[in-house]
């Protein structure tokens, strides 16, 4: 099949893909509606812990157990299930730009974007194996549809061959592991921001999710992953730059904000380790790592130059 068909029909499911994300935000929307509109939690609830016999629970620990309750909801099922085929679209129309252009479809920032988001959303539907995060759905569906909607508009090139720096194993390596990297970040932001909301006011949705306590220690655990997947991209970065240009660091403007962002997140993680940096001050940390890589994706990747000038715009 010629390679402006495959590219066309990669366009086509990417598209439908965006509708179908719109469509899981909708249903999650919906979800969030449900259970903003259910009772709140009784204030004493008794557990039986024998014949006749019963023990108060406070009610933080009758909430604790509320999420698994509510996201089991039609509209969270029919939400998931919209989200687990838009991002099957989106992967197929990853697979044809790439075999369209007979390489990885990693040449360029609309190529970046496409494959980047997908494995974004596949961190979020695969975490279900782990834990039912259903109520960060909103989040991350809005965020594919808008981000998505972005690289179409914005970014979108026709097939160009790779440059020669390019042309290399340590693309797929370093640029899949960014990705990842990437992916746990953005789960971990989901959850820290759920986390300052909670603090602010626990009332109509949010009495529904984990504790602000709970949702900081799971967006903790999520960051360090990304955080220990970043710290290999930054070292196979490394090792490219030497193969592709003779020498391991020359400060280009991606370089230094690669570094930035490790930097931001290990600050994160030894300010809560070992300072004891919690609440609001740790999650405001995530967040602005996360900005940090928003800004090195898209700003630096536009408006400065360097050897990792591959915007292909």
């Amino acid at each position: 099949m010629p390679t402006a068909d495959l590219d066309a029909y990669s366009l086509l499911l990417v598209y439908s893909a965006m509708a179908v994300y719109t469509l899981a935000f909708i249903a999650y929307a919906v979800d969030v509606a449900r259970r903003s509109a259910t009772k709140p939690v009784p204030a004493d609830v008794r557990e039986p812990v024998g014949a006749g016999s019963y023990r108060s629970l406070p009610a933080a620990s009758s909430a604790a157990a509320t999420p698994s309750v509510a996201a089991a909801g039609r509209a969270a099922r029919i939400g998931f299930t919209l989200t687990v085929f838009a991002w099957a679209l989106h992967l197929g129309g990853a697979l044809l730009r790439g075999l369209a252009a007979g390489r990885v479809p990693w040449a360029n920032m609309y190529e970046f974007a496409l494959t980047g988001i997908a494995v974004i959303v596949g961190v979020f539907v695969l975490s279900r194996l782990w834990k039912d995060l259903n109520f960060l759905g909103v989040f991350f569906t809005g965020l594919a549809t808008v981000f998505l909607g972005i690289a179409t508009v914005n970014y979108y090139v026709a097939v160009t061959p790779l440059p020669p720096a390019l042309q290399t194993y340590w693309l797929v390596i370093h640029v899949f592991v960014a990705a990842l990297a990437t992916g746990f970040m953005g789960l971990g932001t989901g959850l820290s921001i759920l986390q300052l909301i909670k603090e602010k006011r626990d009332n109509g949705f949010l009495r529904s999710l984990p504790s602000a306590v709970q949702l900081e220690d799971l967006a903790y655990r999520v960051g360090v992953i990304g955080f220990i997947f970043w710290t290999f991209t930054l070292i196979a970065g490394a090792i490219w730059a030497e193969h592709a240009w003779g020498r391991y660091w020359g400060w280009d403007t991606k370089e230094v904000w690669t570094f930035v962002i490790w930097v931001i997140y290990a600050g994160y993680i030894h300010a809560r380790a070992t300072r004891g940096w919690r609440g609001s001050r740790s999650a405001w940390l995530q967040i602005i790592g996360f900005a940090a890589i928003i800004f090195n994706f898209t700003i630096v990747n536009q408006f400065f130059t360097g050897l990792h000038a591959y915007s292909g715009l």
